[in-house]
This record gives structure tokens, sequence and C-alpha cells, in this order.
């Protein structure tokens, strides 16, 4: 099993949210360094939650991976907001997967309290210009964060 930390605008998509639903589709990445690692998941991981351009970013909870990536509907739908005109049905270079909800932290484990961990002092999150919207958490960060929550 292999670890992740996905972002999502909580008013797109929150930890809330996924609780609710129990399950869903996480669409719209539009990096290709991003789209690659959500190729290079599978059902059975597990991922951090992170709420990203919020009053209060930060990890929110957990979630699992249902199904490996697909191709992204969204590319394809004009009424999208992440609708790409170069994208096709034959042709599209976006990639979805499902996730489930597995846990909602009591409290956001704050992008700022996160980077005054020394464990966490190589984690992508932390470092200055890192943007990716999903990125590898290895299983040291993982257990790192876990004893946070």
């Amino acid at each position: 099993m292999a670890y992740w930390l996905m972002k999502s605008e909580p008013d797109e998509l929150s930890i809330q949210d996924l609780a609710k639903l129990g399950q869903t589709r996480w669409d719209g990445v539009r990096n290709y360094q991003a789209r690659n690692f959500l190729r290079a998941m599978a059902a059975g991981d597990e991922f951090f939650f992170y709420h990203s351009s919020c009053p209060e970013p930060g990890i929110a909870g957990i979630g699992r991976i249902v199904a490996g990536a697909y191709p992204d509907p969204t590319a394809l739908d004009p009424q999208s907001h992440y609708y790409d005109i170069k994208a096709s049905a034959e042709k599209n270079p976006w990639s979805a997967l499902d996730v489930a909800h597995v846990e909602t932290f009591p409290k956001v484990l704050g992008l700022g309290y996160l980077k005054q961990q020394a464990e966490l002092a190589e984690m992508p999150l932390v470092q200055k210009g890192s943007r990716l919207s999903v990125m590898p958490v290895t299983a040291a960060q993982w257990a790192a964060v876990l004893a946070l929550r």
C-alpha cells in the first residue's frame, strides 16, 4: 500500500462532504505531474485529505482509493469548470479515480503547524514552492502525521 496527499478546496469537496457521500469521484486534476501520481495510485492506497485555498488550510482527514485511474469525464464536459477543449473521447490526457472516506480528524492539522514538525521537513507539502494537488507521502511521514491528530 502507498500513501498520498490530495488537496481539495472545501467549497468544492470537503472531508465532511466525502463523509456524507461515503464515496465519490476525484476529478479535475490539471497538472501533468499530479495526474501521473493519480495514475500511480491503486485501490487500497490511503491519502491525507488536505483542505486548500481556504481560511484554515491543512490536513482534515483520511481517504482511501477505491478504484484506480480512468479517463476524467469532466475534461469532455463543456459545462464543467475542468473542461479541456483539446481533450476527446479518443485522446483524454486527464485522469480521475474513485475515493472513499476513512476518517475525519477532530481538528484540521494546519499547514503552519505541519511546517513546525521536524519529522515532516522533507514532505513536499511543507517545501517552499510546492503547489502540487497530489503528492506521495512516505510511510514515516504518514506515521508522523497520524501521531499529530
